[in-house]
């Protein structure tokens, strides 16, 4: 019950209890009333009998007088009572009120906070429905767009994603190289030489590419499959006389496996794990530290390579580790001007088998392997023995591919490392090669085995094979590293990379020999060395500029003090004698190895005219320029600038300059030679989204 009412009550019943205490009570006698004093006589004889009706008029009226006050008394009591009762129901239904008023303060309460929690739910309900009304229309319009524009395409629980572009590109040279589009750096012709006189220019859409990745996700990682080709193969009837009918080639045909603690486990083509990443160390085409050029052959001293391979990757947040195994093969290039020991080492490929057996070309040649007696007669009739040569017809081929006999992979290792403020790598690769030698079988030991000595008339071969074959293993191999730091973030990179070691040419763009061979038939490493210095700048959102040096090398490896025998014709004595067969000279030197200094370059820098020495066709007629490519080194740049690049793909145009030079050892007198190309590359490009 409020305070108020419960005082209010109180006072009441006060009031009504003072108000029957004081009826019961004697009443005041009226005040009297004092007359005028007059002194009245009383009469003397005042009889008691007045007296006594006096007394019993005024009990009688005192009786009546106690009677009414009586009557006032229990009136008096039955409202005490009443009071009392509505006092009792004033507090019973005080208290019901404050326990029906604290019911009500606690509902009240209660509904505050049901109020509370309701506006809340529903500014919740409210926010919820905002972000479900987003979501929808988020999930509504990625789903159109999957269907109008899809990122990838699903199939039985993979996603496919397909890419690649189309090209036409352009190219012009100061000097022929026959290469067509992509730059054939150990071919570029030296000064002098007729090509060297001629300029060349090709348009070509054989670099256009496609590409598809497949992906399906498990619960343990992913599982991936990646090919990628294009249209730089060559058969044997592709030309560029009327349909330009190239090959479709494969780039990459690669499976993987990755786990979701980062191992990753991947077999197939792709590129040798010594190719530079941007991060991190994988197997996706868009992570390789690529040039940004338009020579499919890319720039002098890039270290790469498309082979088969099984790697095994383990990845952390800043640093990954990389085993990979590849398959090898040996660039061999020796001279073997002179009876050098015969060897076996690889072979063309063979057609049953499904390898390249094709040869660019066969040059017959006759050769004199021994002479013979020939009755003729003089000029006074009379008939006299002369010496006449037998000639052997003898082609000689070059392969379009030979196919070394390898016997292991090749091992390559490699750890990357990736701190805030660039890329870091290093690397080793391991190489095997064997080979086997026939130290009695020489050169002119098979082309004129078996002839007599026209001194002694014994049977005779310029070395007689007395110790057999032997199996022999030639072990090369480099190391290397590269760098890529962001001088500018997201706007300026600069780069270096190399690779150096015995036989590892195989890895740089110039494909420099990794072998020759010595003078007694066996491999001999040639050291090789390739560098690339980069500088990349994203001038623009759409414009991006770069320009690069690099250079590979091939060290010299001479066995020139190799000696050789050749055949000769008798003496007009000995024939007079009727002595016929084959005759040696004395031994002399001869060149041996990769960069002798005894190989004949004698018009490597003299121009003369064809068709001099027979049959010549060249510049190089009634001479020799046999020089072997000691470096190849090139500085390029160029731009690439987008038209368009947003859900409809890329469009981009691009431009290319570069400036080679190829130089070789010099030979016989301290001769070399040297060949300079400029070129200039245009590429119109686009690529699927």
């Amino acid at each position: 019950m409020n305070p108020k009412l419960r005082a209010a009550a109180a006072a009441i019943l006060l009031a009504c209890l003072v108000a029957g205490n004081a009826g019961a009570s004697t009443p005041t006698p009226p005040t009297k009333k004092h007359a005028t004093s007059k002194k009245v006589s009383k009469p003397a004889n005042v009889s008691i009998q007045n007296q006594i009706e006096q007394l019993r008029r005024d009990f009688e009226s005192q009786a009546s007088r106690i009677d009414q006050l009586n009557s006032a008394l229990a009136a008096k009591d039955e409202q005490l009572k009443k009071v009392a009762q509505v006092a009792a129901e004033s507090q019973a239904a005080t208290a019901k009120a404050e326990t029906v008023g604290q019911a009500q303060q606690q509902a009240a309460s209660e509904n505050a906070a049901s109020v509370s929690a309701l506006q809340s739910a529903v500014t919740v309900l409210k926010a919820n429905q905002t972000s479900l009304a987003t979501t929808v229309s988020d999930e509504t319009a990625k789903i159109r767009k999957s269907i109008d524009n899809p990122v990838v395409l699903h199939y039985k629980g993979i996603t496919l994603t397909p890419s690649g572009f189309v090209v036409g590109d352009f190219v012009d040279r100061t000097h022929a190289t026959g290469g067509e589009l992509a730059t054939p750096w150990s071919a570029i012709p030296f000064e002098h030489a007729d090509a060297y006189s001629m300029t060349e220019m090709f348009l070509s859409a054989r670099q256009s590419r496609i590409a598809l990745t497949a992906e399906g996700k498990t619960s343990w990682g992913t599982m991936r499959a990646i090919f990628e080709g294009d249209f730089m193969g060559a058969g044997t009837t592709s030309n560029d006389n009327q349909s330009t009918s190239y090959l479709f080639r494969q780039r990459i045909v690669l499976g993987e496996v990755e786990t979701n603690s980062h191992w990753t486990v991947s077999g197939g083509q792709g590129w040798t794990l010594a190719t530079e990443n941007k991060t991190g160390i994988t197997t996706a085409a868009a992570n390789l530290a690529l040039p940004m050029m338009i020579d499919p052959n890319y720039v002098a001293g890039l270290v790469w390579a498309r082979m088969g391979n099984f790697r095994l990757t383990k990845s952390f947040s800043k640093a990954s580790f990389a085993v990979s195994a590849e398959n090898p093969q040996l660039l061999y290039t020796a001279s073997l001007a002179g009876n050098t020991p015969y060897a076996v080492v690889g072979s063309a490929g063979l057609s049953g088998a499904a390898m390249n057996q094709a040869v660019s070309g066969c040059s017959p040649s006759n050769n004199i392997v021994n002479y013979t007696n020939l009755a003729v007669k003089d000029a006074n009739g009379v008939t006299v023995n002369s010496p006449s040569a037998v000639f052997k017809l003898v082609n000689s081929c070059a392969n379009m591919a030979n196919i070394s006999f390898n016997k292991a992979p090749d091992v390559v290792v490699k750890a990357a490392f990736d701190p805030k403020f660039g890329h870091f790598e290093v690397l080793g690769i391991g190489r095997l090669f064997h080979e086997t030698v026939y130290p009695g079988e020489t050169t002119n030991g098979n082309l004129y085995g078996g002839n007599k000595d026209i001194v002694t008339g014994l049977l005779v071969a310029p070395a007689l094979n007395v110790i057999g074959s032997y199996s022999n293993n030639v072990l090369l191999g480099g190391v290397g590293g590269s760098m890529r730091v962001s001088v500018v973030p997201n706007k300026l990179f600069f780069g270096a990379k190399g690779l150096f070691g015995p036989g590892v040419g195989h890895f740089g763009s110039s494909t420099l020999p990794d072998a020759t061979s010595n003078a007694s038939g066996e491999l001999a490493p040639i050291h090789n060395l390739s560098g690339l210095l980069t500088v990349e700048a994203n001038a623009s959102p759409r414009l991006s500029l770069y320009t690069y040096y690099g250079g590979d090398y091939a060290g010299r490896a001479d066995y020139g003090s190799a000696a050789t025998t050749t055949l000769a014709a008798p003496t007009a004595a000995q024939s007079a004698a009727g002595l016929w067969g084959g005759t040696w000279k004395a031994p002399t030197a001869a060149a041996v190895g990769y960069g002798s200094r005894l190989l004949t370059n004698s018009t490597c820098n003299t121009t003369t005219n064809p068709g001099i020495n027979g049959g010549s066709t060249g510049y190089y007629s009634g001479g020799s320029c046999s020089a072997q490519t000691r470096d190849v080194q090139e500085v390029t740049g160029g731009y690439w600038y987008d038209f368009y690049k947003g859900d409809r793909g890329r469009l981009r145009q691009g431009v290319q300059y570069s400036y080679a030079v190829r130089e070789a050892w010099s030979g016989a007198g301290g001769i070399g030679a040297k060949g300079i190309e400029n070129m200039v590359f245009t590429s119109f490009r686009y690529y699927l989204p």
